[in-house]
């Protein structure tokens, strides 16, 4: 019963479990680490994924937007910005949030940012209070330096755009790009169901152009 409430209603997995020790039961789905040999069809596929966008970049987050694979494209963007501070495991949100992350580089930070933290608060409400670090994820980027406090507040009523771009300034080029993200279809592990591969594209002419110049780092050979 539980598990056909929990399907109807699209709990994620990780709820699921959650759900199921609540009720007494040992949890039902796995939760295996890329490298275990069960992700061995599954790492192909995103291994394959991943090399057929570059020369633009793309990569791999958890649930926290913490950045687990990345193509060299991706690798050859950040190259292109020499005050980028990277730690040693990248988190995506918080390189957009961050003072020293590429938060200066963004053209249209505050509306990128602003649309980003409504996608917080969703996922936050979507797991609810029981997980914590989404919770403290989310405090964090909302006490970073010049983020609003009308933030603080999940916007309802705003209708969003049709179409996002990050614009960044790189010389004298707006490298505009916009992004696609790839989940698994019928994933029956929490690893898996959690992971998206986010994949960018250029939004414009002029960004396609600048990839291909052979003076930039994310150009193509």
């Amino acid at each position: 019963m539980i598990i056909r409430l929990a399907t109807a209603l699209q709990v994620p997995l990780r709820e699921r479990n959650a759900l199921l020790l609540a009720a007494g039961y040992a949890p039902l789905y796995r939760q295996n680490g890329l490298d275990a040999p069960e992700m061995e069809e599954a790492k192909r596929a995103i291994d394959f994924l991943l090399a057929q966008q570059e020369p633009y970049p793309a990569f791999v987050v958890d649930r926290y937007w913490n950045i687990l694979m990345m193509n060299c494209g991706t690798r050859r963007f950040f190259s292109l910005f020499p005050k980028l501070v990277l730690p040693e495991r990248p988190n995506a949100i918080r390189l957009v949030f961050q003072p020293d992350g590429l938060r200066p580089f963004i053209a249209n930070w505050e509306s990128l940012a602003a649309r980003l933290i409504q996608r917080v608060h969703r996922e936050a409400a979507t797991v609810g209070p029981s997980d914590s670090q989404m919770a403290a994820l989310r405090e964090e980027l909302l006490n970073y330096p010049g983020v609003p406090s009308r933030w603080r507040t999940p916007d309802l009523a705003s209708a969003p755009p049709a179409f996002l771009t990050i614009d960044y300034r790189w010389n004298e080029y707006i490298v505009r790009l916009f992004s696609t993200i790839t989940t698994f279809g019928t994933p029956q592990d929490v690893t898996l169901q959690e992971l998206r591969i986010e994949c960018f594209f250029p939004a414009d002419e002029t960004t396609r152009s600048a990839f291909s110049l052979p003076h930039v780092p994310g150009s193509a050979p």
